[in-house]
C-alpha cells in the first residue's frame, strides 16, 4: 500500500473535461475538507477547510478524532480574508510549510490573490513568510534534506498555467509575445532566498526530488505550455551547478537507449515518448517520482487527453536514461492514476476501476500487481485538493490520510494503516444531506464491458415514469464517479453518467478504443446504456435528453446528428467542426495521438468525426453554452454549430459568457447557465398528456 512520502492526484480528474470538483452547490451545507499532510512520525494530520470566502488550516493529533473546535488553526499574523492550502511537512516534522494567498478587505474580489509559502515552526508555533515572490505558485515541495523547497512558479502571471483559465485577449505576437512559462524555482527554507532551477526554454508540468537533494525529476515541453504537454519528455537535472539569476540552464543532453553515452551537461532528456519504440510512443507521462534509493523513476504513461486528467500504466525507466522503459502493471483492469514508491521493489498507487477506487501495489522487479494487495475503498472519489496536490498523505511509519466522498458519503478526512484506515473528521455528522438514489450500472457492448452512474429523481415512484437525461463527461481521457447531479435529480430527471469506450476505469485497451472512431463506438455504447436503463426503470422514452461539457460537448453536438432518439440537447464548450477547431484552438497536440495525424495529413479523419459534417440531420432543439476566451474549445466552434442549426430552421439559443474560460469561474455564470439548461430541458421535453411523472 502507499506507505512512503508524496504529492498526489485525485483519482478522477479534469480534462478537455472540466469535471466538476466537489462544490458546496452539489452539498449544500456540508463542510469541504482539502489538503491533508501527515508529519513524518504519522502523530499529527495537517488539513485544511474550505469555505465560500477561503479556507482555514488546522492541526489535529493523528491518534483522536479530529473537528474544527478542537483542532489548532495556523494562520498568518495580522491578515484576513486569508485561503489556505497545500501544506507540507518538512522531513525532521519539525517545521510545516504551506500556500497562504491574504489580501485586504477592500481588494478587488475579482483579482486572484497572490500565494506565498509560510512556514510554522513546531518549536514555538510561530508562522513566518519564506517568499516574497510575485506570480503563480504550485506544487511546492521539501528537498529530502529539508534545506530546500521546490515549487512551480510563473513569474508575473496573468493567469493560472494551463488551458483552463480564460485565455488573454489575442494581441501583440501571437505564440511569441506574453508567453509565460512555468518553471521549478527553489528557495533556501532558512533565508527564502532562490533562483530558477529549470530553464527558460521549458514548460514544466510536475517534478520530484532525488533522494540525494541534488537532483530533480521534472516533465517539461517547448512553451506555450498550455499546448505543447501532449508532447512532453521527462528530464533530470543536477543542482549542484544550478543556474544563477541572468544565466539560464543551456544544453540538453540526450541519453540514447542502450548506448554508452554519458550527460556532462547539467539537463538530460530521459526519456521522450515521440521518440520510444516503446509501446508509449506517441502517448503522454505524468507525475514522475524517484525510487527511494534514486535509481529508478516511476512515471503513468499511456493515451490522455488533458494534463491533469492522468490515466495508464505504471512504468519505471532508469534515472540515468538508461535502456528502456518498462511497463510494471502490463494488461491492468483498471486505470492507475497517482503512484509512490513503497519501497525500492514496489510501487503503490491509486487505482480507478469500474467505478470502484482502490489502494494497489505492484512489483517493480517482476512486472505485475501484488497478489492480495489491493484494498478496495468502494465506490467512493479520493482527493479534494484537486489535480496534482496534496490528495493523499503517508508518514515513515506506515500511516496515511485521504479525503473520501460519495454520492451518500460527505467528505471527510481518513487516517490510519493502508486497508484499516478509518474516519478521522466528523465535519458532517449532523449535515442533512438526504442524497438521491443511486447506483452504479454495468452492460456488455459490442464486446466491452461499460460502466456508468444512474441517478434517480427525488422522490422517485415506480409506479410513475420519468424523463432521462444523459450526461457525458469530458475528456474522452477521465471517467464520470459516483458524484450524482442533483440539480436534475431535484428537477425529477433520471440522470445517466456513462462512461463509454475512450473512458479510464477499464484498463489502456479501453481508452485507446476511441482513437479515429470519436463520436461512433463511444456513442453506441452510451444508447446501449439507455436501453438497459429503460429495461430496468420506468423512463418515458420520449422525454430523453443529452448535455455535456468539452468532449462531453462535442458528443452532444455530435450525437444529435446521428440519432432523434433525444429531444433536447444542451452542448457546453462543444466542439462542431474538428477540421476548422485544429486551426482556432491553444491546445492542437493533443489530437495526434487521438486522429493518428495532424488535420492537415488526414482531412478525412477529422470530418468523419465533425458534427458539422451531418448537420442537415439535426431535429433536436440544443442549446448553446460557452466561455467567450475559452482556448481548449474555442467559442467559434459554438458559434459555428449555432449558425448551422439557427439557418436550418432548428430550435436553438446560443449563450455565449464573457471573460471566462474553459472552466466557468464567476458564480453568477455558474447559477445563470444552470438555470438555463433546466428551463432548455423542461421547455423542449414537456410532459405528454396522460402521461403521469414527478417532475415538477
Amino acid at each position: 500500500m502507499l506507505l512512503k512520502r508524496s504529492l498526489a492526484c485525485v483519482a478522477v480528474a479534469l480534462s478537455l473535461s472540466v469535471i466538476p470538483a466537489l462544490a458546496q452547490r452539489d452539498m449544500p451545507g456540508v463542510h469541504m475538507p482539502g489538503n491533508v499532510a501527515l508529519s513524518p512520525d504519522g502523530a499529527t494530520v495537517a488539513w485544511t477547510l474550505r469555505s465560500h470566502g477561503g479556507s482555514t488550516l488546522h492541526l489535529s493529533p493523528a491518534s483522536a478524532p479530529a473537528s474544527v473546535e478542537t483542532a489548532k488553526t495556523i494562520s498568518v499574523p495580522n491578515a484576513t480574508g486569508c485561503a489556505y492550502g497545500e501544506p507540507i511537512w518538512s522531513p525532521d516534522g519539525q517545521t510545516l510549510a504551506f500556500l497562504g494567498a491574504c489580501a485586504p478587505e477592500s481588494a478587488d474580489p475579482t483579482v486572484p490573490r497572490q500565494s506565498q509559502i509560510y512556514l510554522w515552526a513546531k518549536s514555538t508555533g510561530e508562522v513566518k513568510q519564506l517568499t516574497h515572490v510575485t506570480g503563480d505558485i504550485n506544487q511546492p515541495a521539501w528537498s529530502p534534506d529539508g534545506k530546500s523547497i521546490a515549487f512551480l512558479f510563473v513569474e508575473n502571471a496573468t493567469r493560472t498555467a494551463g488551458a483552463l483559465d480564460a485565455m488573454k485577449p489575442w494581441s501583440g505576437v501571437i505564440g511569441e509575445d506574453g508567453v509565460e512559462v512555468q518553471r521549478v524555482y527553489a528557495v533556501n527554507a532558512s533565508s527564502g532566498s532562490g533562483l530558477f532551477t529549470t530553464a527558460a526554454n521549458l514548460h514544466v508540468y510536475e517534478f520530484d526530488w532525488a533522494p540525494d537533494s541534488n537532483h530533480l525529476a521534472f516533465i517539461a515541453a517547448n512553451p506555450p505550455g498550455e499546448n505543447n504537454w501532449w508532447v512532453a519528455k521527462l528530464y533530470t537535472t543536477t543542482l549542484t551547478s544550478v543556474p544563477q539569476p541572468g544565466h539560464p540552464v543551456s544544453g540538453v543532453c540526450v541519453v540514447r537507449p542502450n548506448s554508452n553515452d554519458t550527460c556532462p551537461e547539467t539537463v538530460r532528456v530521459v526519456f521522450d515518448p515521440q521518440t520510444t519504440h516503446s509501446a508509449l510512443h506517441g502517448l503522454q507521462i505524468a507525475v514522475p517520482r524517484y525510487s527511494p534509493d534514486g535509481k529508478r523513476i516511476a512515471f503513468i504513461g499511456g493515451l490522455m487527453s488533458d494534463q491533469g486528467s492522468t490515466g495508464g500504466d505504471i512504468w519505471t525507466i532508469n534515472a540515468d536514461g538508461k535502456g528502456a522503459p518498462t511497463d510494471i502493471t502490463p494488461g491492468i483492469d483498471g486505470t492507475p492514476t497517482w503512484e509512490a514508491w513503497i519501497n525500492n521493489h514496489t510501487v503503490g498507487f491509486v487505482e480507478d476501476r469500474s467505478g470502484h477506487i482502490l489502494l494497489t501495489d505492484a512489483d517493480a522487479d517482476a512486472h505485475h500487481v501484488v497478489p492480495n494487495s489491493s484494498d478496495d475503498l468502494g465506490e467512493v472519489m479520493i482527493g479534494g485538493g484537486g489535480p496534482i496536490k496534496n490528495a493523499i498523505a503517508a508518514s515513515n511509519n506506515g500511516v496515511i490520510a485521504y479525503v473520501l466522498y460519495s454520492y451518500n458519503k460527505a467528505p471527510e478526512i481518513y487516517v490510519g494503516a493502508p486497508g484499516k484506515a478509518t474516519q478521522f473528521t466528523h465535519l458532517n455528522s449532523t449535515a442533512d444531506l438526504h442524497p438521491p438514489r443511486f447506483e452504479s450500472l454495468e452492460w456488455e457492448n459490442e464486446g466491452f464491458h461499460v460502466q456508468g452512474w444512474l441517478t434517480f429523481p427525488k422522490d422517485f415512484d415506480p409506479t410513475k415514469t420519468y424523463p432521462l437525461i444523459v450526461e457525458v463527461h469530458g475528456g474522452p481521457s477521465a471517467s464520470a464517479g459516483p458524484r450524482p447531479d442533483t440539480m436534475f435529480s431535484e428537477a425529477g430527471y433520471f440522470v445517466l453518467s456513462p462512461n463509454p469506450r475512450g473512458s479510464f476505469g477499464q484498463g489502456e485497451a479501453f481508452t485507446k478504443a476511441n482513437i479515429k472512431d470519436f463520436g461512433y463506438g463511444d456513442l453506441r455504447d452510451i444508447l446501449k446504456g439507455m436501453d438497459t436503463v429503460e429495461a430496468k426503470y420506468p423512463i418515458d422514452k420520449h422525454r430523453e435528453g443529452i448535455t455535456g461539457w468539452s468532449y462531453g460537448g462535442f458528443m452532444t453536438m455530435f450525437a444529435v446528428t446521428q440519432t432523434h432518439r433525444f429531444r433536447a440537447a444542451v452542448a457546453g464548450a462543444g466542439l462542431s467542426d474538428w477540421l476548422s477547431y485544429y486551426g482556432e484552438n491553444s491546445i492542437d497536440q493533443w489530437m495526434i495521438p487521438f486522429f493518428g495525424a495532424s488535420v492537415y495529413d488526414d482531412p478525412a479523419v477529422y470530418a468523419k468525426s465533425s458534427a458539422i459534417t451531418f448537420i442537415k440531420n439535426v431535429k433536436t432543439p440544443t442549446l448553446v453554452i460557452v466561455g467567450d476566451r475559452d482556448g481548449e474549445c474555442p467559442a467559434p466552434q459554438s458559434f459555428e454549430f449555432w449558425h448551422a442549426l439557427r439557418d436550418l430552421g432548428v430550435k436553438t439559443q446560443l449563450v455565449v459568457y464573457p471573460d471566462e474560460g474553459h472552466g466557468f469561474r464567476n458564480p453568477a455564470h455558474i447559477a445563470d447557465e444552470r438555470e438555463r439548461m433546466l428551463k432548455w430541458f423542461a421547455d423542449n421535453m414537456p410532459a405528454s398528456p396522460g402521461v403521469q411523472t414527478a417532475q415538477k
